[in-house]
């Protein structure tokens, strides 16, 4: 398929800037992947669409103040975002500058992006192909992110993080350090929501993926088989994988809580088969590629283009998916992470993967 095929043409007064008061009360857009139906309706409604005998499976990834702003000794104002940290003491990084650092570049840390202060200082070793390697000079990386790292928001939300930010681009279920974008579906869960859903008999369990900034990362291959996708750490651990036995011997659905939720799952079952899973994954699904775990999904909605709504119409059908999404424009739904949300449940094709192979 081409990329063209999951573009829509979204209002820039749609896109959320700021969460709500409650984290429960957004929109929620329900899709029946079989039938195509869409309903309207809140999000404290998915109580209502979850079953006694389903499971639903959350990240418990926790996002980390990963952006951070500094001076180089040339006095050139840098930003960086960490990507990940390496059991070296090592961190993996995107950095921006007027002029790309080279290696044995010192970066003061500074409050903001535009103090001259600075308590800690790093150093670039090198570069692994867009990514820089970084290592401490003065402080720790401990320090360093809790005196003056900034939580990452997303680019299209423009305005610059606040204290806010801090708790509500967290899930309440976060316990995992390491993702620097949040597991956004699970935004809309609050504590009480989840003991009301736990207490109607419904399952839970947790996986880990780590999201990074690749998933904001655009697709430019015209032919979307083409995209080198980016890779992400997750686990799927034997406690999950048993859930999802026990799931299925009770003849209940596999509800996964965000895109992340999806793809953890779904790696980790790449042979057909749920097994456990830790590691790094690029799995990349678009239309034609199958699912073997998933029956429905919490979602946010997602930009145009992008491999996370090409995730989506891979689930609920491509025609189905953007019809929903035309809807949600129309309806005057807010887009992305700090967003509405949608429940959408599987299109038979999508067990096979033959939906979308044209």
């Amino acid at each position: 398929m081409r990329r063209q095929d999951f573009y829509y043409d979204l209002p820039e007064e749609l896109i959320a800037q700021a969460p709500l008061s409650q984290r429960t009360g957004s929109r929620l857009l329900v899709l029946d992947g079989e039938t195509g139906d869409i309903e309207h309706s809140q999000f404290s409604s998915v109580i209502d669409r979850l079953e006694p005998n389903d499971l639903l499976v959350f990240n418990n990834t926790r996002v980390i103040p990963a952006r951070l702003y500094g001076v180089k000794q040339t006095g050139g104002r840098t930003e960086i975002l960490i990507e990940r940290f390496l059991d070296n003491g090592y961190a993996l990084a995107h950095v921006r500058a007027s002029k790309s650092p080279k290696p044995g570049t010192a970066i003061l840390i500074t409050p903001d992006e535009v103090s001259d202060a600075a308590e800690f200082s790093v150093r670039v070793e090198g570069r692994r192909g867009a990514l820089f390697e970084l290592v401490v000079d003065s402080g720790s990386w401990a320090e360093i992110l809790k005196t003056f790292g900034h939580m990452p928001l997303p680019p299209y939300i423009e305005r610059p993080d606040d204290a806010e930010d801090r708790e509500r681009y967290q899930t309440v279920f976060a316990r995992r350090d390491g993702a620097v974008a949040a597991p956004t579906a699970g935004l809309h869960f609050d504590a009480h929501m989840i003991e009301d859903i736990r207490s109607r008999g419904v399952k839970t369990a947790e996986v880990t993926l780590h999201v990074g900034a690749g998933t904001f990362q655009p697709v430019r291959a015209e032919n979307i088989s083409e995209h080198p996708m980016h890779s992400e750490w997750l686990e799927v651990t034997e406690e999950v994988v048993s859930a999802v036995q026990q799931c299925r011997e009770r003849k209940g659905r596999v509800v996964a809580v965000g895109t992340t939720a999806v793809r953890s799952l779904e790696t980790a079952a790449r042979g057909g088969t749920l097994k456990t899973c830790s590691g790094d994954s690029d799995i990349f699904l678009y239309p034609g590629q199958p699912f073997n775990v998933v029956d429905a999904m919490v979602t946010n909605f997602h930009l145009p283009e992008s491999t996370l709504i090409m995730l989506v119409a891979a689930f609920a059908g491509h025609e189905n998916t953007m019809a929903a999404y035309e809807q949600a424009v129309d309806q005057r739904y807010r887009f992305f992470s700090y967003g509405d949300a949608m429940f959408v449940t599987a299109n038979p094709a999508s067990r096979s993967g033959v939906q979308g192979k044209q």
